[in-house]
């Protein structure tokens, strides 16, 4: 299991990194940086979601995966987790500052760990024992979390933590999805994946601010959907 202790530590790094270099930067870089990340996010969503196998399966998942998320309220759960981690209270959680912190730092969290380079590369690493997607995503994550990190400081550090959690499951589970898979499944499960950083993509350019953790059930969602589909068409 190298590639995920690799990326979780490259984003540690990364992160302590910025968050010291932070106060060097000029603040028309650190301004400018997020917007592109954005784009780049924007890219990568497009490329995934035209992977897609079924638009009919992509809407569903992504329909009811919002309805779960939502029910649960998953982003004002993190967000509220985020301001308790920062050592906030009601008050802070109450502020404009404290609430564009919260906003920020769940959009990387989603990229950092609810990518699609990420995810296939664990799973890839899994049934291959190849870790070369996840170093080269590591490579990415080291520039990309001092950008962060010079916003929003030791934060982003610790979501090496869940990204860590969630590589870790997806590398053990592999064994046992990736048999039980097909092309059109994995078209699917990309396709939503993109989706996803399409509206991360949106958030970090301030075009629209999606409530991207209340979608990341459809990730969980996708295949299941996708493999239904096929037996009931």
């Amino acid at each position: 299991m190298v590639g995920p202790l690799i990326n979780s530590g490259t984003l540690v790094l990364g992160s302590l990194g910025g968050a010291w270099l932070g106060h060097h930067v000029p603040e028309r870089i650190r301004a400018a940086l997020p917007p592109t990340f954005g784009l780049f996010s924007l890219g990568a969503g497009c490329a995934l979601a035209s992977k897609a196998d079924s638009l009919a399966v992509l809407a569903l998942t992504l329909l009811l995966g919002t309805v779960i998320g939502e029910a649960l309220s998953l982003e004002t759960r993190i967000a509220a987790g985020v301001t308790r981690l920062r050592g906030g209270n009601k008050a802070a959680a109450d502020d404009p500052s404290a609430t564009e912190f919260a906003q920020q730092f769940i959009t990387v969290l989603v990229l950092f760990c609810a990518s699609g380079m990420g995810i296939f590369g664990a799973m890839n690493e899994g049934i291959t024992g190849d870790p070369g997607m996840l170093v080269a995503k590591a490579i990415l994550d080291l520039f990309s979390s001092m950008v962060f990190a010079s916003q929003l400081g030791l934060a982003v550090a610790f979501i090496a933590v869940p990204m860590l959690a969630v590589q870790t499951a997806l590398f053990f589970m592999a064994q046992v999805v990736m048999p039980l898979t097909n092309p059109a499944m994995l078209g699917d499960f990309s396709a939503v994946g993109g989706v996803v950083m399409l509206a991360s993509g949106l958030r970090l350019t301030g075009i629209r601010m999606f409530a991207v953790a209340n979608m990341l059930p459809a990730l969980l969602l996708a295949m299941p959907c996708s493999a239904l589909w096929a037996m009931v068409t």
